[in-house]
């Protein structure tokens, strides 16, 4: 039962309560004056002689309507009393009350401990899951909420001592989400600090290793230190952050790291090595020490915080989650204490994680799935994990996607060896060629209920192929202007970089009545950096309207551009504009990189171009501030999405020395539809990342 359910239970119950009090419901003293009043009138006598009222009638039209009164103002009274009742009680911040993740300003109902329906899940044979994953899914996901909701909250027999001692009440972020005493972390106790042992975290059990984990809340300024001391006297290498510092202007956990340089927490020096920021998540990397202790050596402790969790719901796909968690395994060494995880309050977010984390281990020894009794065991070491039936959905899509695609990371020097079992068939004549991988990509459904923007008939006439167009998610969307309807619309998609959100806007080659539209969308999202991949005219056949003039300078709407150098290097043409809007009365300077070594049908002769290409607007990026890309060719999607696959993973090999051609496509096919549209552009990408390697190995040291 959610907690919208028991408080509507508990709505019904007060509502009852007062005409069980009286025996009788209020529903049968209406049903039984409505039927006698019925027969008293088929009684009477078809004459206009006045007939004497019997006693019964007396009383009937007498006491009946006193006893309905009288039901009703108990009823009025017991209703009255309930509200003030429940009012003052949550006003009181009594332990009953809760503050969910994902529902901050909402204070709810605890769940009961008793799960609606008592019904048992059992496991799921892994190439039953995919089948069973989208049973679950129809209606919404009703059988998911079912199985959810048939969970216990915790564990009945637990008990919260310490955590509810006066002295500690202060330390818990959420009075409800607390640490049961049998499971919870316990501190080295400072010498004449009254509770000082006590954090709000729990020990969590993996899938075999007991402990693996202490799942926490995210720190308060007044735990801090102890948060420190935790991961210092556990001998933690490894924290894993799930929340951001605030979200929807709700503080959901302290900063407990310097920005740069140290910082003393208590006893614990921490000082900052290194921060890597890419699109979902940052690696911070801190050398930690206790300062009255010189004695011991500092520990390096890395911390992963995954940035790309919405502040409402889940994750819109679960790749992200999944190469963070592959990271984190990567990271965190063979002998290190638990791995320390916390979002807000240390049991949404959290019990995700590490239900996803051990499941993938249970798939890979086991080959099944039994994600409702994993969750049962944890949440009988820390109640609530795994907060909300999204929550619970969400570990099962992870789930399906790594089964469906596995890992498909290479770290650059098993290149080669890859493409290899790529271009030939594997033993047992089971061909798992490149032309196999590329097909895996056709499961990537492309959701036409998410293009309605696009879809309406205005809309429609601005499309250069009617079925590339954006998801309503992350369109590009225009100011409205005054009086004319869909003006904010233009064919656009916003695309993550490899460090970066909305790194890219990938587009079609504008049509003549959406030159305009386009201008607009580079001045209002401060767009330096156009690159364009197609010829105007390819095959006798329009393919992009110019947009740009030949020499002085052209007006478009509001928006005027002005020609300041035309110069070709290589296949190259690079074109300066000065772009103005007359409306705010202000100039910038704009880059436009027309790339001419790509035919329409087929793939550049050779990568070299394309590596020299990305090399060119990665510099103008970083010189204008690496505000969007506008990217096109003339559809938008096969020649551009190639261009932004490769950007973003030669961006990878360059800084981690590793690559994932299938998942970065696919990630931008869940962006755009029809993204890197042919397996010759698919192989492409694979060639480019060879070429690249080859080129600068000597000197990156990739082999």
């Amino acid at each position: 039962m959610t907690a919208t359910d028991s408080s509507q239970a508990a709505a019904m119950g007060w509502i009852s309560s007062p005409a069980v009090y009286l025996g009788i419901t209020l529903g049968q003293v209406l049903s039984a004056h409505g039927n006698h009043t019925t027969a008293s009138y088929s009684t009477i006598p078809n004459t206009i002689e006045p007939t004497e009222p019997s006693t019964n009638s007396i009383l009937t039209s007498v006491l009946v309507p006193l006893l309905v009164c009288f039901a009703l103002i108990i009823l009025a009274g017991y209703l009255l009393r309930s509200r003030k009742s429940r009012k003052a009680d949550v006003s009181s911040g009594d332990k009953k009350i809760g503050i969910l993740e994902e529902q901050e300003q909402q204070r709810v109902l605890l769940i009961s401990n008793s799960p609606t329906v008592s019904k048992t899940y059992f496991p799921i044979p892994v190439d039953k899951l995919e089948e069973e994953v989208r049973i679950r899914s129809a209606d919404d996901g009703k059988l998911f909420r079912e199985e959810y909701n048939s969970l216990q909250m915790g564990n009945p027999q637990g008990s919260f001592e310490v955590a509810n001692r006066d002295e500690n009440k202060e330390k818990n972020r959420y009075p409800n989400i607390l640490p049961y005493d049998h499971s919870r972390a316990v501190l080295t106790p400072i010498e004449g600090c009254v509770c000082s042992d006590y954090i709000n975290a729990s020990y969590i059990d993996g899938y075999k290793e007991k402990n693996k984990f202490i799942a926490a809340q995210g720190p308060k300024q007044d735990t801090v230190n102890d948060f420190w001391r935790m991961v210092w006297e556990q001998k933690s290498a490894t924290i894993v952050m799930l929340t951001n510092l605030k979200e929807r202007k709700e503080d959901k956990c302290y900063p407990y790291w310097p920005d740069q340089g140290c910082w003393i927490y208590g006893n614990i020096r921490v000082s900052v090595e290194d921060v890597i920021v890419l699109v979902d998540y940052t690696i911070r990397k801190f050398c930690i020490q206790p300062v009255h202790d010189g004695c011991k050596a500092p520990r390096l402790v890395t911390q992963l915080h995954f940035t790309s969790w919405p502040d409402f719901g889940v994750p819109f796909t679960p790749i992200g989650m999944l190469k963070f968690l592959k990271k984190v395994k990567s990271l965190n060494p063979a002998h290190a204490g638990p791995i320390v995880v916390h979002c807000s309050a240390g049991v949404g977010r959290t019990g995700t994680f590490i239900v996803i984390d051990a499941i993938i281990d249970m798939m890979n020894e086991e080959k099944k799935v039994d994600v409702f009794h994993f969750v049962l065991k944890i949440r009988s070491q820390r109640p609530q994990m795994v907060q909300t039936d999204m929550q619970y959905s969400f570990i099962y899509q992870a789930l399906l996607e790594y089964y469906l695609y596995g890992d498909t990371e290479l770290d650059v020097a098993s290149l080669e060896k890859h493409l290899q079992t790529l271009y030939s068939p594997a033993p047992h004549f089971e061909k798992i060629g490149l032309e196999q991988e590329f097909k895996k990509l056709t499961n990537v459904r492309i959701m036409k209920e998410n293009m309605r923007t696009g879809n309406l008939p205005a809309n429609m006439k601005k499309a250069r192929v009617i079925q590339i167009i954006p998801y309503d998610f992350n369109r590009v969307i225009l100011p409205m202007k005054r009086g004319e309807e869909y003006t904010d619309y233009i064919n656009a998609s916003f695309i993550d970089g490899y460090r970066q959100k909305d790194y890219f806007i990938a587009t079609q080659g504008p049509l003549p009545h959406t030159v305009e539209d386009f201008w607009r969308m580079a001045w209002e999202w401060k767009c330096h950096t156009i690159v364009i991949l197609t010829e105007l005219q390819e095959r006798e056949q329009e393919k992009c309207c110019q947009y740009w003039p030949s020499e002085g300078s052209i007006t478009y709407g509001e928006i005027t551009i002005d020609i300041k150098g035309d110069r070709l290097l290589d296949t190259i043409s690079v074109r300066d504009f000065l772009v103005s809007s007359n409306q705010e009365k202000q100039t910038r300077l704009v880059r436009q990189f027309h790339f001419h070594g790509w035919p329409e049908i087929g793939i550049p002769a050779e990568g070299k171009g394309m590596i020299d290409l990305i090399a060119a607007v990665q510099k103008q990026q970083q010189q204008t501030g690496n505000h969007p890309i506008i990217v096109h060719c003339s559809a938008g999607a096969g020649r551009t999405g190639t261009f932004i696959a490769l950007s973003n993973i030669l961006e990878r090999v360059k800084a981690e020395g590793l690559l994932d051609v299938f998942q970065t496509v696919k990630s931008l096919r869940m962006q755009r539809p029809h993204m890197v549209q042919t397996l010759e552009q698919y192989e492409f990408c694979y060639k480019v990342v060879q070429d690249f390697i080859d080129i600068f190995s000597d000197y990156a040291n990739f082999k």
